[in-house]
């Protein structure tokens, strides 16, 4: 009678299901945390974004003045440059009157013959300027324009937003490094275990001849197919939960970046690929190595 266990002994097969389970689900905590990552990053832009600096006019320039000291400054490479706007905008003291009179219900037109506030140009900063000594350096170059009262940031504000985001970094450093270091202990486990059935089966081959290289590449094409599809699985659930937390959260749109995320899916693909072939070949590797007596 037949053993019914050589049927399903083949060269290079293994279980499917919990290899797939396990490297879907380590992927998906991966791309989870990228996902994370890529919306902080995007905060973070938002943020940085609104980093202004003031600069206020001396009273009573006329046109010519006004067009020199603008096409000064629209210069700088320190501006921020979005594809549609540039982060360089004139507010004239009645504009400046308006906004205040608004913003605080108190008409000083009413008791102060002459207009106290000054015309001025608002200048989003570039995130790669926005240290607390470019930005310094960045409002004594400005002031040194004729014509320019006085130049001024929140100061405070710069600090804090750098001090609080190289923190988080730290923090997320460390996170990331602990989660790599679990999801390539969690596939390579996965994989030794799976092939561990197989170990008689590459000691036979061995025995009747194989190479080292014939029998590695069923395992290594096999572990190539999983990893890519369970790549692919875990950035097709990655993909449905965004979509669905961008429908049902307000907000939650304006931290998407498709692109970013288009390439983290590519990525997780390509590394889910990666690492079962690197774990399998390691795996394949020390079964070739064992002694007969170890195979026990």
């Amino acid at each position: 009678m037949a053993n019914p266990s050589r049927k399903k002994k083949t060269l290079g097969h293994f279980k499917f299901g919990s290899v797939l389970f396990s490297t879907t689900l380590s992927l998906f905590i991966v791309g989870l945390f990228g996902v994370i990552l890529i919306q902080a990053r995007t905060l973070t832009k938002m943020i940085r974004e609104n980093i202004e600096i003031q600069i206020f006019l001396d009273k009573g320039l006329p046109e010519e003045q006004l067009s020199e000291i603008q096409k000064n400054i629209s210069g700088r490479p320190f501006i921020l440059t979005k594809s549609d706007t540039v982060g360089l905008r004139f507010i004239s003291d009645e504009e400046a009157a308006a906004t205040f009179i608004e913003s605080t219900g108190e008409d000083f037109t009413k008791f102060l013959e002459d207009n106290p506030l000054r015309d001025s140009y608002v200048i989003a900063v570039a995130e790669e300027f926005q240290t607390s000594e470019q930005l310094e350096t960045i409002a004594k170059d400005l002031e040194a324009i004729p014509g320019v009262f006085e130049v001024s940031y929140m100061t405070d504000l710069v600090d804090s937003i750098n001090k609080n985001l190289l923190k988080v970094s730290l923090v997320l450093g460390g996170f990331i490094l602990i989660l790599i270091i679990t999801v390539v202990m969690l596939i390579n486990n996965t994989i030794r275990l799976a092939l561990f059935s197989q170990r008689f089966l590459i000691r036979s081959m061995q025995l009747v001849g194989a190479t080292r290289g014939f029998i590695r590449k069923p395992f290594l094409m096999r572990a190539l197919l999983f990893g890519m599809i369970a790549g692919a699985v875990a950035s097709a659930i990655l993909f449905a939960l965004v979509q669905y937390t961008k429908s049902n959260i307000e907000g939650f749109a304006m931290l998407q970046n498709t692109e970013m995320l288009f390439i983290l899916f590519g990525a997780l693909t390509l590394i889910g690929g990666i690492l079962s072939v690197f774990s399998t070949l390691r795996a394949v590797n020390k079964y070739l190595n064992m002694s007969l007596d170890e195979l026990y």
